[in-house]
């Protein structure tokens, strides 16, 4: 019997597929990597009976990156990514060992049906998943196809069954168009990033970021953001008059008009339209229009409105939107949601799909009033040629859905209806007054039948006081005329609604990547998100947009990125060449770049003025080992210590704390040590300062602490505290942290396993002899009398924390609170090896 693999991009779309394709009767099982599950069953393919594997990936296999010298950034310079550097495709996320995984389930396989996303990126990963499993399949004999694409836009047995009686090819053009994005991104985002991230770190203390980064998204975005704001910094505010008129007729109350004119900026001149309007007491009735009028039902839905939507009225930014529409698509609630489609196609069922929602407690009656009426035909939209618009699949209530989830499932499905009903209707009457000579009006609505605002009710008509009934010729009694003094106000700072929009416009960015470039400037402190979603640039977003535009405006304007996104979208057509469009663009930025350098003292200018010099900003901390004076601790992102006898910076480990050690220096350079620490329920290590940013033996990187450290004799380092190797990870080794005390611990250096152990101890050391059984260092604890857990009085014992067994109950086995990546480094003594009976010692421990 042949086989069949099919691939999906996420667990449990290859889930929710499986149990469709199978009716159930399929058997799960783990695959090798843990994340994945592979769905099995039999059945029948292309008229033969078949066993079906059903898996996924998680997102891409592979990700785009330069081969390893060229990513250190002090050896390399920034131009030589443009060309010279060459690139490398490397797994995504090496702990999945996807390829692997993909290869153990490819083996003995004939076919295989490919259920990937289907965008451009769902396209590129097809290809990332047939390089890993190709290799592996049986050979097809003759012209037998082995490779199928499955075109789906939705979870329900209708689309999916639909996509596997339908099966194509994947587009290899498509994909390309998304590795040329990609290296595009990455030369030149890389480039200019390392080169200003270097220059102006290595000049200023207080710039607040860790990465100075430049995108060709990401700095347009942000142009946009700093557009706005100085429109509001050259703002000046203008003076005008408007004249107030207010009329009645009889018992009615007032009625206020509108002036024609609108408004005036000459106090005089408005006076002077107040002094004729005074000269009359009554108001003539000129003309009363009744004009009936409809507010029009929305077209369908895309990725964009809902992003736009999702901010303005939800209060929820776009990535976070992103991720909800994911999994409320995955789960099978609504379709796909990145599309850019807003036309629904000629076969799709509306009927059937407004059907599943008649029973919803929120909006059943204004269903079943359109499916006994008959729906509407939605409004002609724009078909893009890639998926329908967002549409429900299914009902559900908030109890499945979760809070956000809900929120975002009511407003499409609330769209959806509106798609389908009719439009509003209502009556505008307009009366026009005459007063002394000068013309005011008034007008009101009224609302005929509400449409699609009973199910979309904040965008409703709103109920508006009766306009009076009368006619031509009729005289109102002037209540009163006055002239109002007002000012003009300057635009808000712009919402991620207005940003959205303004990127679509210019064609910064695709349905999928806006939120990812507008996540982007936030995390890299180019601007704050403020109350109602508005995006104010910092010191820093504004500087660094006003010094492109000093020296090239090019690099912030939308224009060239337009032009670019256009040629990659006609590689995805198959009109354009993929290595041609490739290289034109990398040449004209490559040219962009170098003029960018030799320019930066235009933007640095800009940077004197805002930030501070790096030798005056921090406080005194930790001893230069080369001077002997203080060097300056700064707090700023990136934190690091700086002296300014010697003018060098020297980098110190993120998201913690730093603070001195004891005044302890290092014994091979002299520097004082520094303890580093993620808090009192994380971890801690001391450091050099210096060799931390100069590695001191041929085995170590950068960026390691004394934990990693492979210095023989000095008693901060591993070779001293270190105890044996990681519970948990393979390549970590438990050191203990001297400073723990009365709470001793040791911690690996690698993960973020925490092990606790000899609580009030008077004090712990590392012994120089090996455990028999498992390698690890013997530990020497002296415990007070008063206070010792050892048997018989003792005070005194020394054993091996993971076999000796009066040390069993007094150790326990925690996770750190990190905030961030454990460096890596090498193990003590060799490789010690872990003890069969260590994870049987401290799994009763485990929290």
């Amino acid at each position: 019997m042949r086989t069949v693999l099919m691939v999906a991009e996420k667990p449990s779309l290859a889930q929710s597929i499986s149990k469709i394709l199978s009716k159930g009767n399929c058997t799960s099982r783990k695959g090798l990597n843990g994340a994945c599950s592979v769905h099995e069953y039999t059945g029948s393919f292309q008229g033969q009976s078949v066993r079906f594997k059903m898996t996924s990936v998680c997102g891409h296999v592979m990700s785009l990156d330069f081969i390893g010298k060229y990513n250190n950034w002090d050896k390399v310079d920034p131009a030589e990514l443009f060309s010279k550097a060459p690139t490398e495709k490397k797994e995504a996320n090496p702990k999945l060992n996807m390829v692997k995984f993909l290869q153990v389930e490819a083996r003995g396989c004939d076919y295989v049906v490919l259920w990937l996303d289907c965008d451009k990126e769902g396209e590129n990963i097809c290809f990332e998943v047939l390089d890993a499993i190709q290799p592996v399949m049986n050979k097809s004999s003759g012209r037998e196809k082995s490779v199928y694409r499955a075109k789906f836009s939705s979870i329900t047995d209708t689309d999916i069954w639909n996509a596997m009686n339908r099966l194509g090819e994947p587009n290899r053009n498509e994909a390309l168009s998304v590795d040329a994005r990609q290296e595009l991104d990455l030369r030149i985002g890389c480039a200019f990033t390392r080169f200003q991230t270097k220059y102006f770190q290595g000049k200023y203390g207080n710039l607040d970021s860790s990465l100075i980064s430049f995108g060709p998204c990401q700095t347009p975005t942000l142009g946009f953001c700093v557009e706005r704001h100085d429109k509001i910094q050259s703002f000046k505010p203008e003076t005008y008059w408007v004249i107030q008129a207010k009329v009645f007729k009889g018992k009615e109350s007032p009625l206020t008009l509108d002036w024609n004119r609108v408004r005036v900026f000459d106090r005089e001149v408005g006076q002077m339209f107040v002094n004729l309007a005074k000269t009359s007491r009554e108001a003539q009735v000129e003309s009363v229009s009744k004009k009936e009028k409809a507010k029009q039902r929305p077209q369908a839905l895309n990725t964009v409105e809902m992003l736009r939507v999702a901010s303005s009225a939800l209060g929820m930014g776009p990535q976070h939107t992103m991720q909800i529409a994911e999994r409320l698509y995955t789960q099978g609630y609504i379709s796909y949601p990145r599309t850019e489609t807003t036309q629904y196609p000629e076969n799709f069922d509306l009927k059937g799909t407004l059907k599943q929602q008649a029973n919803s407690p929120f909006w059943a009656e204004e269903v079943k009033t359109l499916l006994s009426a008959g729906i509407n035909r939605p409004r002609k939209g724009t078909d893009a040629g890639d998926h329908p618009p967002i549409t429900p699949m299914r009902a559900a209530s908030e109890g499945e859905l979760g809070s956000d989830g809900w929120r975002l499932y009511e407003y499409i499905t609330r769209h959806f209806i509106a798609t389908v009903s009719q439009d509003c209707k209502y009556l505008q009457t307009t009366i026009d007054f005459n007063i002394g000579g000068e013309s005011f009006s008034c007008s009101g609505k009224t609302l005929i039948s509400p449409g699609y605002t009973a199910v979309m009710p904040w965008q409703g008509i709103p109920l508006e006081e009766a306009m009076p009934v009368c006619e031509r010729g009729d005289a109102f009694t002037v209540d009163e005329i006055k002239l109002v003094e007002k000012q003009t106000n300057p635009p808000d700072y712009l919402t991620e609604a207005e940003l959205i929009t303004l990127m679509e416009k210019h064609g910064i960015g695709t349905d999928a990547s806006i939120p990812v470039h507008i996540n982007n400037i936030c995390q890299r402190n180019y601007v704050t998100v403020e109350n109602g979603r508005k995006l104010k640039p910092t010191n820093l977003g504004i500087v660094l947009v006003h010094g492109y535009y000093k020296i090239d405006a090019e690099l912030v304007l939308p224009t060239i990125r337009s032009a670019v996104e256009k040629q990659l979208n006609l590689i995805a057509l198959g009109k354009a060449n993929f290595q041609q469009v490739l290289q034109h663009a990398l040449d004209i930025f490559k040219r962009k770049f170098h003029y960018f350098v030799d320019s930066i003292t235009s933007m640095d200018e800009l940077m004197e003025v805002s930030f501070s010099p790096i030798a005056a900003t921090g406080k005194p901390l930790s001893r230069c080992g080369k001077c002997h004076r203080f060097m300056k601790y700064i707090q700023a992102k990136p934190s690091r210590l700086h002296c300014s006898h010697c003018d060098e910076t020297y980098s110190l480990p993120q998201n913690g704390a730093i603070k001195l050690y004891k005044e302890l220096r290092c014994p091979l350079d002299d520097f004082e040590l520094v303890l580093w620490t993620s808090g009192a329920r994380g971890k801690s290590y001391p450091l050099c300062p210096y060799c931390f940013s100069n590695p001191p033996f041929r085995d170590m990187k950068k960026g390691m602490g004394c934990n990693e450290c492979t210095h023989p004799s000095c008693q901060h380092s591993l070779n001293s505290l270190g105890i044996g190797q990681c519970v948990e990870c393979d390549s970590g080794v438990l050191v203990l942290d001297p400073t723990s005390g009365p709470k001793w611990r040791m911690a690996c250096n690698k993960c973020n396993v925490v092990v606790h152990f000899f609580e009030h101890a008077h004090r712990v050391q590392v012994a120089q002899d090996s455990c028999d059984a498992c390698d690890a260092s013997l530990v020497a604890v002296d415990f007070n009398k008063t206070r010792s857990p050892l048997p018989a009085g003792e005070t005194q014992h020394t054993g091996c924390v993971f076999c000796d067994q009066i040390f069993q109950d007094l150790v326990e086995l925690k996770h750190a609170t990190m905030r961030h990546p454990m460096h890596r480094g090498r193990g003590r003594r060799g490789n010690p090896k872990k003890p069969k009976d260590k994870m049987a010692a401290l799994a009763a421990y485990f929290v």
